[in-house]
């Protein structure tokens, strides 16, 4: 695993390296190294039309190479639009379809409309005020969400497939993966929801632990993505929690909120509108929990890389090269912790919307 993560890392360090010297041989055009830096990060942790990689410039020529593999974009204005990300050339240039223009913000990888020139408007507040057309193209994020998807279904379905053809007997990479299952069933989900219900919910959390373990593990890879870093992606999967809790409720669990049992009128009235509360502040717990730490995973790993490029130093470099590496080590446990909190939590709604307060007594 630390061959992996070193592979990981240093591809990191080559991507970001070859940025910094490619800014540098501009410096007429580009900032500082720590203005760099920061763009770099901040470019990094949004999401964009292609999986980029690193670039570099010809000495003699001049021209800036980038290393990317580019992916679909599908506009709507006035009819759909298609063509690849890459025409774009990274915002450089204006990409001309049945007589509209279009040109790509690079510092916020949105799409506008344009004219012929490329001419973006920006307000004294720094707001873009160029129209933008409708946009339902295939960004890194939706792409890597996909794979997930059609990676975890095939991993699955061969293992139920195994348990059929060999009398409930894994094989293969089924059998990594069958400690884990039987780990969120027995000690995720049977103590939280209860031996009667909790196979309800089963396929929820097991899809919800591994979608998140998965994208967070491709957050460390060379790719580039920041999926669960996407707080649009967070709001999604609470809200998937949250609807699932709250329409699989029965009346005990309302009867809980808006009128607790054994408690005096007054502090009825005054519980009621915080339980009330309690509802939507859960879900949003789930969802800044992950969105949060994943997030300021990917700062601090760029920052301390980027920290290499700064010290220029032997003992500067070093301590923040093996920092990186710590912290980069880190993130695999973390991915793994906010995949398992995330479905740990989730269990414990479910367990509290289905619980039977009159067969407790």
């Amino acid at each position: 695993m630390k061959h992996v993560k070193f592979f990981i890392l240093f591809f990191a360090l080559f991507s970001l390296s070859s940025h910094a010297i490619d800014e540098d041989k501009n410096p007429e055009e580009k900032g500082d190294i720590k203005s760099e830096i920061k763009k770099y990060i901040k470019h990094h942790l949004k999401d964009s039309h292609s999986f980029y990689l690193t670039s570099f410039t010809n000495d003699e020529t001049g021209k800036k190479t980038y290393i990317e593999l580019p992916m679909p974009v599908i506009l709507y204005d006035n009819g759909f639009k298609f063509f690849m990300s890459s025409d774009f050339k990274h915002g450089k240039k204006v990409v001309v379809d049945n007589e509209s223009f279009y040109r790509m913000n690079y510092d916020n990888n949105k799409i506008y409309k344009t004219d012929s020139q490329g001419t973006i408007n920006i307000s004294d507040e720094g707001k873009v005020l160029n129209e933008k057309p409708l946009d339902f193209s295939i960004t890194k994020n939706i792409a890597t969400i996909l794979l997930v998807s059609v990676l975890m279904f095939f991993l699955f379905t061969s293992l139920a497939k195994s348990y059929k053809t060999n009398n409930g007997v894994s094989k293969g990479i089924g059998r990594f993966f069958e400690p884990i299952i039987l780990y969120i069933r027995d000690d995720i989900a049977i103590p939280n929801i209860g031996l009667k219900k909790y196979k309800n919910y089963m396929s929820f959390l097991l899809t919800v632990f591994f979608f998140v373990w998965f994208l967070n593990m491709l957050g460390l890879t060379p790719l580039g993505v920041n999926v669960t870093g996407n707080i649009a992606v967070t709001f999604s999967l609470a809200l998937l929690t949250f609807l699932i809790t709250n329409l699989t409720a029965n009346k005990n669990y309302w009867g809980h909120i808006f009128w607790m049992p054994g408690v005096p009128v007054l502090i009825k009235i005054v519980l009621a509108p915080i339980e009330f509360l309690g509802v939507f502040i859960k879900p949003f717990s789930l969802l800044i929990r992950l969105y949060a730490n994943i997030q300021a995973g990917h700062i601090v790993l760029y920052s301390l890389i980027g920290l290499m490029f700064i010290f220029k130093a032997w003992i500067g470099s070093s301590l923040s090269f093996f920092l990186a590496f710590f912290i980069a080590i880190i993130e695999i446990l973390v991915a793994l912790l906010q995949a398992y909190i995330f479905t740990m939590l989730s269990a414990l709604y479910f367990g509290f919307a289905v619980e039977d307060h009159s067969e407790a007594h």
